[in-house]
């Protein structure tokens, strides 16, 4: 790991986290049902600090690794569909749209683990909280599209 591809990893992770800067959620998602497991709000900014962190470090392993090209891929398709789910969700209300895009998310981020993993334990590790808050995410976004019909033009 070098301190340069840190730096690039955790820049790509700001750009992506700048997204919900831009599109806050608003009155328009405080006024939808959502589940009793929902986290509070304040869960939101650490959980996705913490993991933007850790998966721009486990990242910064794998870069000077031999062989880490398709792993390299996925990080970036990952931080793709990462920085599309809010605007998505939150600026344009598309509940279902929002979902199938972090479907998307979700496999890319486990196959970005298995092929963590391959190449660095530790890298791959790191990967495994931000797969569980997805999965977390997913319900919720689940949850809120099927409990409020026609919330933001939704069918």
């Amino acid at each position: 790991m070098t301190l340069t591809y840190f730096l690039l990893f955790l820049v790509a992770s700001a750009a992506a986290a700048a997204t919900g800067i831009i599109f806050k959620p608003g009155e328009w998602y405080v006024g939808l049902k959502k589940p009793g497991f929902t986290p509070p709000n304040w869960v939101f900014p650490v959980a996705w600090t913490y993991l933007y962190v850790s998966v721009a470090y486990a990242a910064s392993r794998i870069a000077p690794e031999a062989g880490s090209q398709i792993a390299l891929a996925l990080f970036a398709v990952q931080i793709a569909l990462n920085t599309l789910w809010t605007p998505v969700f939150f600026g344009a209300h598309r509940l279902w749209l929002g979902l199938l895009v972090l479907i998307c998310l979700w496999v890319a981020v486990a196959a970005m683990m298995l092929a963590f993993l391959q190449l660095d334990m530790l890298a791959g590790l790191l990967v495994f909280p931000y797969l569980v808050w997805l999965t977390l995410a997913g319900a919720l976004n689940f949850r809120v599209w099927r409990d409020n019909p026609g919330a933001g033009g939704q069918t």
